[in-house]
């Protein structure tokens, strides 16, 4: 049987069998299955990547793996992790258990951080930036990876999502301009070498309430950590104490950008202004008109 007869017949019967995750927009049935293809062919690739190529050659050995792969999908498994792969930004990474899979979504407070340093760049030759909360690296690994005047330091508070970004860094050759350590917050920033001389902060913060985590779908609250998406009671523990915290690591005009769920922006906006140590406050929306980014700058 032909690889497109083998991929159609079971594209076919999965259609009505797997529901796809809300939010990941870039997994279809097609890219589900085309990663999967790639992993069993031993060539992992992310639904992103996986999407646009040509279905490799595989062995009757493979066929059986890439049904055995369909079947753990078919359980709930995420793809990024079954494939160990997922795309940010057009950058490939290694994704696994580990660490929250970095999300499209993710991608508006990504671009947003990648306008801010390069305009700092115009300005100064080295652009200092700290990433907290730094999960599988994305967002560190992007703001290196497009504007080649940045250091980033990384930190989280798991020991095994900072081991996930290290893999990352060393995978996209970038141990000279991204470091990470094991932190809670800006704990691992707390010395006169980051007070005051940080041009950019970033965070991707946990921002789900603790009352909607066990709603969240299955193949979320069962695989991914809870720790990178349970909020507390309202959803804003973390990121209360981002904003207070934030302001003694920037320098002067220097920028604090992190991701809200939908519905907190305007509140949290709020949260900023009161705060007194900011005098520009603005937000960034998705498609459908929801504040997903808030941006302080610091007086």
């Amino acid at each position: 049987m032909f690889k497109e007869e083998i991929f159609n017949k079971i594209k076919g019967g999965l259609a009505t069998k797997l529901q796809l995750p809300e939010d990941k927009p870039e997994e279809t049935i097609d890219s589900n299955l085309k990663a999967l293809w790639f992993t069993a062919a031993g060539q992992p690739k992310s639904a992103e990547k996986a999407a646009g190529l040509p279905l490799p050659d595989i062995t009757e050995q493979q066929i059986k793996v890439f049904h055995q792969l369909v079947e753990k999908r078919l359980n709930n498994t995420p793809l990024a992790y079954i494939t160990g792969r997922q795309c940010f930004m057009d950058i490939e990474l290694l994704a696994d258990n580990r660490a929250l899979i970095p999300r499209k979504e993710t991608e508006i407070l990504g671009r947003k951080a990648v306008d801010v340093c390069t305009r700092a760049a115009l300005l100064k030759q080295e652009v200092k930036v700290i990433d907290v909360c730094c999960g599988a690296g994305n967002l560190a690994l992007a703001l290196a990876h497009y504007t080649p005047a940045t250091i980033v330091n990384a930190s989280d508070l798991s020991q095994e999502a900072v081991d996930l970004t290290q893999e990352n860094i060393a995978k996209l050759n970038f141990g000279h301009r991204v470091q990470v350590t094991q932190g809670d917050l800006f704990s691992a920033f707390e010395t006169d070498g980051f007070y005051e001389k940080t041009d950019l902060i970033v965070c991707n913060p946990p921002y789900i309430s603790s009352a909607k985590v066990g709603k969240i779908h299955a193949e979320i609250s069962a695989n991914e950590p809870t720790l990178a998406f349970d909020g507390g009671m309202l959803g804003i523990n973390l990121i209360q104490n981002l904003i207070r915290e934030a302001s003694k690591f920037l320098t002067k005009t220097g920028w604090l950008l992190f991701e809200v769920g939908v519905g907190q922006g305007r509140f949290i906006m709020n949260i900023c202004e009161n705060m007194q140590e900011y005098d520009k406050i603005e937000s960034v929306s998705d498609n459908l008109g929801n504040i997903r980014v808030i941006c302080a700058r610091k007086k």
